[in-house]
């Protein structure tokens, strides 16, 4: 995060996965969820919704170099290459279980009756991804936006970041539609 408190910054977070849901704004990470469920997000609407994301990060960090926060560009410079520098496999597993958090939250937020639930679930899974360092592709769309880091590997290391949160996204739905097969028995 670019806060120097990860609490703090995990609640900046969560204040903007509730702005989405209650919205009903695209949030690549949140939509790929739900690809493989009947009336869930078109696939083919999946690459727009990246380059939404993508465009929408350029734009905010963009607009964070004409203000006072500026600063927040060696931040996340310094973010940025940690994550970088890191190995292939250690992104693409680090960005499944950011998925797997934020599945649960927006699921949670879907589907809980309870009013109080839905914002403890986006709480609790924003916070987990982020208090345990996970990669999510769209927040470093941000963060390389802002460090001014751009460059081939940047751009490989988002696609697997993409392709990691993919694969958590759908984890569970996938194992919850396998374990409800009727032709499994119990």
């Amino acid at each position: 995060m670019s806060l120097e408190n990860r609490l703090a910054g995990a609640l900046f977070f969560t204040v903007g996965l509730f702005t989405i849901c209650t919205f009903g704004f695209h949030l690549f990470t949140g939509k790929v969820c739900y690809v493989f469920q009947k009336g869930g997000t078109d696939p083919r609407h999946l690459p727009l919704i990246w380059l939404g994301n993508l465009a929408g990060t350029g734009a905010v960090a963009a607009a964070v170099w004409l203000t006072r926060l500026a600063p927040l560009a060696e931040k996340a410079t310094g973010l940025c290459r940690v994550k970088l520098e890191d190995s292939l496999p250690s992104v693409f597993l680090l960005a499944v279980l950011c998925n797997v958090f934020i599945y649960i939250a927006v699921e949670g937020f879907r589907s809980n009756p309870h009013e109080i639930g839905k914002y403890l679930s986006l709480f609790f899974g924003v916070m987990g991804f982020v208090l345990c360092g996970f990669e999510h592709c769209v927040a470093n769309m941000f963060y390389i936006s802002t460090a001014g880091l751009w460059s081939g590997r940047a751009a490989g290391y988002l696609l697997v970041m993409t392709l990691g949160n993919s694969a958590g996204g759908v984890l569970i739905p996938l194992a919850q539609a396998f374990l409800r097969r009727p032709d499994r028995s119990e």
